[in-house]
């Protein structure tokens, strides 16, 4: 990006004053309560039941946690985002029953490694968090999500899409309007380079025709 910034996300004291004004909803996205059913229905559809167990990559403030944790047994919502102070804001002010999720299932982590999460993880869902990564940490978060969770079933997640090679280098307006780029934020990839990053990493992959906010487009991948 022309400022050095990966991402928005990263500029100094972002989430410090985004949270100091009271804005843990505004700074994920917007679109609250539509966004959040649609990722549990898109879960729930993929075969999420009560008994999995689901990492919440780039949970943001719990738009998704607080209908998973409400819907998943007690201690089956794991949660990771590169600021816990946005999550801890979340489980203090979005959950219907807090003591539902251990404070413990919230860990921070920037860089897809995944700490302190169990390898019992069933499901994982990454909405609208490589739409604002250039494409290897894709790569990153494919690779350790393969090693790190053997019995990882359903893996669902979202980029933005160039239509072509050709259009690849210049910005992309997508269907909802978002015009996105491929050097600096919001990203768009190649769907031929999202589908052999998967398929490298050791998962089966498949493009969906769900058209979801923004313009993002879905991924379910599964171990090959």
């Amino acid at each position: 990006m022309s400022n050095g910034l990966v991402s928005p996300y990263t500029a100094p004291d972002f989430y410090a004053d985004a949270l100091s004004k009271g804005r843990h909803r505004d700074i994920v996205g917007g679109r609250w309560d539509e966004t959040g059913r649609l990722q549990m229905d898109l879960l729930r559809e993929a075969g999420l039941l009560p008994h999995h167990r689901l990492l919440d990559i780039g949970a943001g403030s719990l738009r998704l946690g607080c209908k998973a944790v409400p819907y998943l047994d007690a201690g089956h919502y794991w949660a990771t985002d590169a600021s816990r102070a946005l999550m801890l804001a979340g489980h203090a002010q979005e959950l219907a029953d807090p003591a539902r999720l251990s404070p413990d299932h919230l860990i921070e982590d920037a860089d897809f490694t995944f700490p302190a999460i169990p390898d019992t993880i069933t499901h994982a869902i990454a909405f609208a968090v490589f739409t604002h990564l250039p494409m290897n940490h894709l790569r990153l978060a494919l690779l350790s999500l393969h090693a790190r969770f053997p019995r990882l079933e359903t893996l669902l997640f979202t980029t933005f899409l160039a239509p072509d090679a050709a259009a690849l280098p210049r910005p992309v307006k997508q269907p909802d309007g978002v015009v996105t780029h491929a050097t600096r934020a919001p990203w768009h990839m190649l769907a031929e380079d999202v589908l052999h990053l998967a398929t490298a990493s050791g998962f089966a992959i498949r493009q969906r025709a769900d058209r979801l906010p923004r313009g993002q487009v879905l991924f379910t991948a599964t171990r090959a």
